[in-house]
């Protein structure tokens, strides 16, 4: 990782076998990969169960990262107080909601979006298996233009993601999230990278597919 410009930390685990490995504990900002969070803790709150409504916001939301749909949404899961509460249930630890409605703001760091990702991906969850299902299903059909990230190490051509960009007004510099579930080598890998200080959202995408492609190749050489 020494060779890549920027402020990160990435994660990367294989459920299947067990193993997980992480570089930089650093807390950072999700900009929009708090969408999965918002969602998850939504349906958990609610047993699966969720209005036509409430799964078209979460389509909007997930699929195309509209903002009015996770504040409707982030309000329904009970605002911070709820993300927080259902983040303890996932095992998120270094995670704290964005307060005042301001959930771009929530705080989280790489290894608690991997705890995510399980929550997400696997049966080591709270979450249901049709609630689990149905959040995998709109992680993978975000939108052409919004899938870059840590697809850019993915090999089966499927991965199943959500990303999170935004301009900090105190610096003009950016924040460039992604995380989401991968296909490398016939393995499925849960991978997430968190980075600010990006002079452009272009250079900040750049940092996150260097950083998510050399994290999978230096995890897949040591966990074989």
């Amino acid at each position: 990782m020494s060779g890549l410009a920027g402020h990160f930390a990435v994660a990367v685990t294989d459920p299947a076998a067990g193993t997980g490995a992480s570089w930089g504990e650093d807390s950072f900002v999700t900009a929009s990969i708090v969408k999965v969070d918002i969602l998850a803790a939504l349906l958990l709150r609610s047993g699966g169960e969720l209005t036509d409504d409430r799964r078209s916001a979460a389509a909007l939301m997930i699929e195309q990262s509209d903002n009015d749909a996770a504040t409707a949404l982030f309000e329904a899961a009970g605002g911070a107080s709820g993300l927080d509460e259902a983040n303890a249930a996932f095992g998120l630890t270094a995670t704290v909601a964005g307060t005042d409605g301001y959930w771009g703001l929530t705080s989280t760091t790489a290894a608690d979006q991997v705890r995510l990702l399980r929550a997400v991906f696997t049966e080591d969850s709270p979450l249901t298996p049709d609630s689990r299902a149905y959040l995998r299903q709109l992680m993978g059909q975000v939108v052409d233009g919004q899938d870059w990230g840590v697809s850019a190490a993915d090999q089966g051509g499927a991965a199943q993601l959500k990303n999170g960009w935004l301009p900090r007004t105190s610096t003009g510099l950016w924040v460039v999230n992604s995380i989401g579930r991968i296909d490398y080598g016939g393995r499925e890998l849960l991978v997430s990278v968190v980075s600010d200080g990006s002079a452009t959202l272009e250079d900040g995408i750049a940092l996150v597919e260097s950083v998510a492609s050399a994290a999978v190749r230096a995890f897949a050489s040591t966990h074989g």
